[in-house]
């Protein structure tokens, strides 16, 4: 693919994401001020502690849960990045699965915010399912707003944005993820990574790629924190507030290249992911596996005695 070609394909995938983008400021707006046209029934807002919920009459006991938590999620959020949180956030509980896909149109999501309207979108059925609660789910969605409220003169990559709000949140996700089935610990094994550049304006749509871009967010913050301690973080953040580009951030927090900080931290998974590991993520599939071709074994051993035994009869008749 030549520069020509890489360039319109790059132009078509920012036209896709502005789309997407629009979409569900749209679709939010539209669920906001036309709840009915949703299919839900009586809407509540209630305005407490700093923070406007909107809810049916069933989630009430949420609504209040989440006027209840907001200040000390909110002083939490303000004691680790040292920043203050100086705007109102509208949160919108959905009662309804189905409801919440119509605006997201992905069933892994459970919750997503749009700092450009200070709001919040949690699908409620998907609480209290582990490892997901509202105050985990909700300290996650509060935390980008944190980071899209400091950050403005800058472009806050994805991964990062996603990456520090999964660090502050105990490793909580807006999306389900069972790291039992890692794709992080397959593509270790195997060196294919999705660069972190590429996952700088959005993540993929395809479900195990998507899967893969939370996974690598969430282990690069890590590594970081790791290498860096906590204060690395923070000087990055910092430095992207103060108008750096991620790059030029992380130069000056880390003394060492994005480059250089990325196939560092690739190297220390693909040390990390040996054999035996890996076999070890994956000890029930391939007990099942074994378990399998045991029965199908012992089948075919049986039919095949049962076909000696008949040609023995027949012969002994004749």
């Amino acid at each position: 693919m030549n520069m020509k070609d890489r360039n319109r394909k790059s132009a078509i995938c920012n036209l896709q994401s502005a789309i997407r983008n629009i979409l569900l400021l749209f679709l939010a707006a539209s669920l906001l001020f036309s709840w009915r046209s949703l299919g839900a029934g009586e809407v509540y807002l209630l305005k407490e502690a700093g923070i406007r919920v909107l809810f049916e009459p069933p989630l009430e006991p949420a609504a209040k849960q989440l006027t209840n938590i907001y200040p000390g999620v909110k002083a939490e959020l303000e004691r680790i990045f040292g920043w203050d949180l100086n705007l109102t956030p509208s949160i919108l509980l959905i009662k309804e699965s189905k409801e919440f896909q119509q605006m997201i149109k992905n069933p892994l999501t459970v919750a997503f915010a749009l700092p450009e309207k200070d709001l919040i979108v949690i699908d409620y059925s998907k609480m209290n399912i582990h490892p997901f609660t509202l105050r985990n789910i909700f300290k996650h969605e509060l935390c980008h707003l944190l980071l899209h409220q400091h950050i403005r003169s800058v472009p806050l990559p994805r991964w990062l944005d996603e990456g520090v709000a999964q660090w502050v949140s105990d490793g909580i996700g807006d999306i389900i993820l069972d790291q039992k089935r890692s794709r992080l610990n397959k593509v270790a094994l195997r060196g294919r990574f999705i660069s972190l550049d590429s996952l700088a304006r959005g993540f993929p749509r395809r479900e195990e790629d998507l899967i893969l871009a939370y996974e690598e967010s969430k282990s690069f913050v890590d590594y970081i924190i790791g290498k860096f301690g906590r204060e690395g973080v923070l000087k990055v953040l910092e430095g992207m507030k103060q108008g750096e580009s991620v790059h030029a951030a992380v130069l000056r927090a880390c003394s060492v290249s994005f480059e250089d900080l990325e196939k560092g931290w690739q190297s220390s998974l693909r040390r990390k992911m040996t054999w035996f590991t890996y076999l070890s993520y994956n000890l029930y599939e391939i007990l099942f596996s074994l378990a399998a071709l045991i029965t199908v074994y012992g089948s075919i051993r049986i039919m095949l005695k049962k076909r000696r035994r008949m040609k023995e009869e027949m012969e002994a008749e004749t």
